[in-house]
C-alpha cells in the first residue's frame, strides 16, 4: 500500500471501515466498546500506512501531555527494573511514554523528581517511596496528579498502593524450612532505620510472627538488620555462635547476594552447612549452583496493574480511593534446602 506523508485519520478511518472517532478512541487506549476485529484491523490500517498521530495537536486537544514519570527508590532491586518493564509495556500500548528517575533511596533527590516532572505537566506518577516523608506526595494529592506507590506504603498519604504480602512471603519460607526438619532457623535484612521500609518492616514482623506459629523459639540472636556491605560479617559471626542457624532467610535479593558471595568466601557448602531461602527471586538465584529456592513476587502483573491504575484514574480525572492492593507471592524451589533426616 502506498504512503502518504500527509496521512490523516480520516484515511485511517477509510481504509479501516470504521468512523474517526473509533480511530481516535483506538489511539487513546479507550477500547471498552470496541471488538478485537476491530482492534485488529485499525492496528493493521495503522502500521500499512506508517500513520503517525500528531502528538501536540493530541496534547493541545485533549489537555494531556501523554507523560507519565516514574520514580524508582533503587534501581539495584530486581523487583524495580521488571515493574518498569511491565509499566512502560502497558502505557506504550496506550501512546504514552515514561520518563524514568532514579532516586537512589534519596528523599530529596525524590522530591526534585517530583518537581521535575510536575512542572513536565506529566499525567501522573508512579512511584517507589524512598522512606515515609509525606510532604511531596500530599502535594501531588493537592495539584490532583494521579499517582500509584509501588512496594512500599507511606502511613500519612492516602493513596492507591500496590506491593507484595510480605509476610505472607516470610510465612512460606518458614513452612518449607520447617517441612524440611529445620528448627533453628535465622533471617538478614537490610537496616530498620527510624521510618523503615515497608517490605524489611513486614518482613521482620512476619519473620517473628511465622516462628511463633510454628512453635519454634524466637531467638533475636538469629535476626539481624544490616547494610549490604555488613551481611558478609554478621552471617559469619551468625554461623560461630555455639547454637548456629542451620537455615537462612535473606530478606530479599541484595542480602541474598551477599549472603551467597559470603558463603563462596567461607567456603560454605549450600544446603549442607546452611539450608537459605531467597525472597524475591533474582536471576541470578535459578543459575547459582546450586539453584536457590525463592519466595518470588509477580512483580511483572504488579507493574501491569499499576499502570492499569494509573491510565483510569488519568482518564477519570480522579486520583481514586486509597486502595492498597497485596499480591500474592508464590514459593520457586531449587536445591537450596537440606531435608534433615
Amino acid at each position: 500500500m502506498s504512503v502518504n506523508s500527509k496521512t490523516t485519520i480520516n484515511d485511517v478511518a477509510r481504509l479501516a471501515g470504521v468512523s474517526k472517532s473509533t480511530v481516535s478512541q483506538y489511539l487513546n487506549g479507550r477500547f471498552n466498546y470496541m471488538s478485537e476485529a476491530t482492534r485488529e484491523r485499525i492496528a493493521k490500517v495503522i502500521e500499512d500506512l506508517d500513520y503517525r498521530p500528531n502528538g501536540l495537536a493530541r496534547s493541545l486537544k485533549q489537555n494531556r501531555t501523554f507523560l507519565v514519570g516514574i520514580i524508582v527508590a533503587d534501581l539495584n532491586y530486581s523487583l524495580s527494573i521488571t515493574c518498569i518493564q511491565a509499566i512502560e509495556n502497558e502505557l506504550q500500548d496506550r501512546g504514552i511514554q515514561v520518563i524514568i528517575c532514579n532516586a537512589d533511596e534519596n528523599p530529596d533527590k525524590e522530591a526534585d523528581y517530583i518537581e521535575t516532572l510536575l512542572a513536565r505537566q506529566v499525567d501522573g506518577l508512579i512511584l517507589f517511596p524512598t522512606g515515609d516523608v509525606s510532604a511531596p506526595y500530599q502535594q501531588l494529592l493537592e495539584a490532583g496528579v494521579p499517582f500509584v506507590l509501588m512496594d512500599r506504603l507511606l502511613e500519612q498519604v492516602a493513596a492507591r498502593s500496590i506491593l507484595l504480602d510480605n509476610e505472607m512471603a516470610v510465612k512460606i519460607g518458614i513452612e518449607e524450612l520447617v517441612r524440611a526438619g529445620h528448627h533453628a532457623i535465622g533471617m538478614i535484612t537490610l537496616p530498620l532505620t527510624a521510618q523503615p521500609i515497608t517490605p524489611r518492616k513486614e518482613r521482620v514482623s512476619g519473620y517473628r510472627r511465622a516462628m511463633l506459629e510454628a512453635g519454634l523459639p524466637l531467638r533475636e540472636e538469629y535476626l539481624i538488620s544490616v547494610p549490604a556491605e555488613e551481611v558478609a560479617d554478621s552471617l559469619e559471626q551468625l554461623l560461630l555462635l555455639p547454637e548456629p542457624p542451620t537455615a537462612l532467610i535473606a530478606g530479599n535479593d541484595i542480602v541474598l547476594g551477599e549472603v551467597l558471595k559470603a558463603a563462596n568466601r567461607l567456603k560454605l557448602t549450600i544446603p549442607e552447612q546452611l539450608s537459605i531461602i531467597g525472597i524475591d527471586a533474582a536471576d541470578f538465584a535459578e543459575v547459582y549452583n546450586p539453584a536457590i529456592t525463592t519466595i518470588k513476587q509477580p512483580a511483572y502483573e504488579m507493574g501491569s496493574q499499576a499502570a492499569r491504575i494509573l491510565l483510569a484514574s488519568i482518564e477519570d480525572r480522579e486520583t481514586g480511593l486509597p486502595i492498597t492492593y497485596r499480591f500474592p507471592p508464590a514459593l520457586q524451589r531449587g536445591e537450596s534446602v537440606l531435608k534433615k533426616a
